[in-house]
């Protein structure tokens, strides 16, 4: 009875076949190869000078000179690591500025955010440099395999000669482009035309080497075969900025308002009862992510507005009006249902505090900037012992005095105790004496190691119940007169111990 019942409800007999399982879903969509078409219009124009200016900048900058006197490179932006400097025309930003670094970087992100909140991924549009290499790949690629059909077929064709070489071509060119690339990089942390010569020669330090490798092999492949993939999944980005938009926020937008119903359209034929999208793909083919911006916002469109382009030519070719596909915000279609005219809103609660805080960084660094001194003084106080008693009962105290000059010329200096002639100075370098001078090379720094006695008398009548007395270290600068002081402390036993 048991076994009736199991076989009766479907159990499998011995030796019979499983019954088919379900495939399981696929969690991953091997990459469609994506040929985007050659469009002609404002925006490829603007993504041109932008390709342009930002590459000349990349590529031309560490060629660039300026004169800081002898004895300082003469590169106009050096990241000089084995000096810990960073040179940036007029400006030289030591380890210890490295807030100005951040407040660069703060004011980028801020930058970015701004953009963002008023044209959405515009930097991922035209700046990024992965699109701007990636821009320049398919230049290349289009430039001698041909257009899009002509590679697509190109693709599905076998292995023939003109296969070969075609693709051998594109291939060299775009290593080229690469070993650039990454030399253009190193060129940024040493003087550009003795690390060029010393890379042609083989002399250059095994980093140089590594670091060019590296970065020819990251833009070969980001920008010639991974592409789309990286703005899409590689890049945290396109997940972020979702919190910049609002309605009022400027995105490439197709006007499904005025283009629906869409469908093929003959010439001849009336507009009435149709919208103005002919259906011809065009958006779609020269997209570089592959998308249609017809399905709406979408996670892979960096905003390059390549498909204005593309439908503006189609438009001008069926008699239509321009930007079927624009620029406009989220609020934009609703205000044209209700009969309203749609607003512009680029000042808005966000967008005013992105300007707020950039200016205020902004002015921060600019002010750290022009008041920023060429000296630093840094006063290190002895912690074992704090204090040592002297055979005639005066108390001494130990410093260390780092004196960080940032002048290309060497400096003399002389330092002394303010406002207590009482002070006796000593170093085991400089000598004993009420005031002691000493050097400080350029571009450098110099310890010097100070003792300081007091007698008793002075510390009674100065010191406090913990036994400490305030005192100011005095450095004057002897060429120019200027003086800078560092308050530190002088320690002493305490007044119950008097």
């Amino acid at each position: 009875m048991a076994r009736g019942s199991a076989q009766a409800g479907g159990m499998p007999r011995r030796g019979s076949p499983a019954p088919p399982q379900p495939n399981p879903p696929k969690l991953y969509a091997p990459r469609r190869k994506i040929h985007p078409k050659r469009v002609n219009g404002t925006f490829r124009r603007i993504k041109w000078a932008v390709m342009v200016v930002t590459l000349g900048i990349y590529y031309v900058t560490p060629w660039l000179r300026w004169d800081r006197g002898p004895g300082a490179p003469d590169q106009a932006v050096l990241l000089d690591l084995p000096h810990r400097r960073f040179y940036f025309f007029f400006i030289e930003i030591w380890p210890q500025e490295v807030y100005y670094l951040t407040g660069l970087l703060i004011l980028a992100a801020l930058a970015l955010f701004l953009a963002t909140a008023l044209f959405g991924r515009v930097w991922c549009g035209y700046s990024c440099p992965q699109t701007v290499w990636t821009d320049l790949f398919i230049y290349v690629e289009r430039l001698v395999q041909g257009d899009r059909n002509k590679r697509i077929r190109l693709d599905r064709a076998p292995w023939t000669l003109e296969k070969i070489w075609k693709r051998g071509l594109t291939y060299a060119i775009w290593l080229l482009i690469s070993v650039a690339t990454g030399g253009a990089w190193v060129f940024y942390f040493a003087d550009a035309p003795t690390l060029a010569r010393a890379l042609v020669d083989g002399a250059a330090p095994p980093a140089a080497y590594i670091s060019v490798a590296a970065f020819t092999f990251t833009t070969f492949t980001l920008g010639g075969f991974l592409r789309e993939q990286v703005c899409t999944y590689m890049c945290p980005w396109p997940r972020i900025q979702g919190a910049m938009f609002d309605a009022d926020t400027f995105l490439v937008s197709y006007r499904a308002d005025r283009g629906e119903p869409r469908g093929p359209h003959k010439k001849g034929e009336p507009w009435e009862g149709r919208g103005d999208c002919i259906d011809c793909g065009a958006c779609v083919a020269a997209c570089p992510a592959g998308i249609d911006i017809r399905d709406g916002p979408q996670l892979e469109c960096i905003q390059c507005a390549l498909c204005i382009d593309a439908c503006d030519q189609i438009m001008d070719r069926v008699g239509r009006p321009r930007r079927l596909i624009a620029y406009e915000t989220l609020s934009m279609p609703a205000a044209r249902e209700s009969g309203e005219r749609p607003r512009v809103r680029l000042i808005r609660p966000r967008t005013v505090l992105y300007s707020v805080l950039i200016l205020i960084v902004s002015g921060l660094m600019a002010y750290g900037l022009l008041t920023r001194s060429d000296l630093d003084l840094n006063v290190l106080h002895d912690r074992n012992p704090l204090f040592v008693r002297l055979s005639d009962g005066s108390i001494r105290n130990g410093y260390t005095l780092k004196v960080l000059n940032k002048a290309h010329h060497l400096r003399r200096f002389e330092v002394a105790i303010a406002g207590l002639s009482e002070a006796r100075l000593k170093s085991p370098e400089l000598g004993d004496a009420a005031v002691l001078r000493f050097e400080v090379a350029p571009d450098s720094v110099r310890a010097v190691r100070l003792f300081v006695s007091l007698p008793r008398q002075t510390i009674r009548a100065r010191q406090d119940e913990d036994g400490e007395l305030p005192i100011t270290i005095e450095l004057r600068d002897v060429a120019s007169a200027a003086v800078y002081r560092e308050a530190t402390a002088f320690h002493a036993p305490g007044a119950s111990g008097r």
